[in-house]
C-alpha cells in the first residue's frame, strides 16, 4: 500500500479548476479530499492569494517517487512555469508524505519541509485526517495547536468546492 499525502495550491488563473486539474491526475487512487481554503502567500507575498486543498491518496503501485512524477505531471498540465521560488503559480503539487518514508534526496525532501510551519497545509489536513502524523514531528493536530491563532486565522474555508 502506498498511501499519501498531498497539499495542493493554485493562485493563477482558474485557480479552482487547476486543483482539480490535480484531482483527476491522481483518480481513482484519491481517498479523501479537504474543503477548500484561500490564503494569503507565503515566502513572496506580492502576488494573488491561494487556494488550497489537501487530499489523501491510496494506489499499491505508486512509491513516493511515483506520487512526485504525478504531482509534477498535473503541474505541467497545468501551464506551470518555474520562475521563482514559492512565485506565482498555476499548480502546486507537494508531496507532503509517502507512508513514513524519510528522504533527503534534494528532489523529493519528505516528509516535505515547512510542513510544521504552514498553517495552509495543516489545517485543510487536519480536517480529513485529524489523528495523521507527521513523521519526526508529531500529530498534526498538535502541529496546528502550536501555530500563532493569527496565522491560522489567515486560513479561511471557502464555499469552493472540489469534485
Amino acid at each position: 500500500m502506498s498511501r499519501a499525502v498531498l497539499s495542493l495550491g493554485s493562485n493563477l488563473g482558474d485557480r479552482l479548476a487547476f486543483l482539480e486539474l490535480a484531482l483527476d491526475a491522481v483518480r481513482p487512487a484519491l481517498v479523501a479530499v479537504s474543503s477548500v481554503y484561500e490564503t494569503k502567500a507565503w515566502g513572496v507575498e506580492d502576488q494573488p492569494d491561494f487556494l488550497n486543498a489537501v487530499c489523501l491518496v491510496d494506489d499499491p503501485a505508486r512509491d513516493h517517487w511515483a506520487w512526485l512524477r504525478t504531482g509534477q505531471a498535473a503541474e505541467k498540465a497545468a501551464g506551470r512555469v518555474r520562475e521563482l521560488r514559492w512565485g506565482p503559480r498555476t499548480l502546486d503539487v507537494d508531496v507532503v508524505t509517502v507512508d513514513g518514508v524519510t528522504s533527503d534526496d534534494p528532489e523529493l525532501l519528505l516528509p516535505h519541509p515547512g510542513t510544521p510551519d504552514r498553517a495552509s497545509v495543516l489545517v485543510p489536513w487536519v480536517e480529513i485526517a485529524p489523528d495523521a502524523v507527521l513523521p519526526g514531528h508529531g500529530p498534526i493536530a498538535e502541529l496546528l495547536g502550536a501555530r500563532p491563532a493569527a496565522e491560522v486565522a489567515t486560513v479561511r474555508r471557502t464555499d469552493l468546492e472540489l469534485r
